[in-house]
């Protein structure tokens, strides 16, 4: 039996568990995606909090703590918005040891079509690591299904470029 390399949520469970690191996840666009392919690894339970899925707008802001201007003025795809649903989610799945080290979130436009004049396959992920807030924006293609899993592989390979 061959064995291949990892996979990238396998490469970043196992990042988070030498540093002693936990995760948050607060997906919009992925609708749970994410979190399912961090907790499909082995030995995730030791890092991944849990998920958030803030589908609605107003979840965003009465879950995640996205400050309620912010989508009146611009909308969910925003990257502000991704930014305060990584730092929120932190926050909104605390444990007894406190919250999560760190966030990573998700939002964005999957299609079929725009949302808010964005067009399809616009992205913007979200991390919070420590006071340090980071978003990225991708334009990806394909089709619904596509965008979506797209979207986790570069929300996990970005967060662990930037753990490195």
């Amino acid at each position: 039996m061959t064995t291949g390399a990892l996979r990238p949520s396998e490469s970043l469970v196992g990042i988070l568990r030498a540093r002693s690191l936990t995760i948050a996840v607060a997906e919009s666009l992925t609708g749970g995606l994410l979190v399912a392919e961090l907790i499909a690894v082995p030995g995730a339970s030791e890092v991944v909090l849990g998920g958030v899925i803030a589908y609605r707008t107003e979840l965003k802001h009465s879950v995640l703590g996205v400050d309620a201007t912010l989508l009146r003025d611009h909308g969910a795809v925003h990257p502000e918005v991704a930014a305060q649903m990584a730092t929120g989610v932190r926050s909104a799945l605390s444990i007894a040891a406190g919250p999560a080290h760190i966030g990573i979130s998700s939002t964005g436009v999957a299609g079929p079509e725009t949302q808010d004049h964005h067009p399809v396959g616009t992205v913007y992920l979200g991390f919070a690591f420590g006071t340090e807030v980071f978003t990225v924006r991708r334009q990806l293609s394909g089709n619904r299904a596509g965008i979506r899993a797209a979207a986790v592989f570069e929300s996990i390979t970005e967060l662990i470029r930037l753990l490195e």
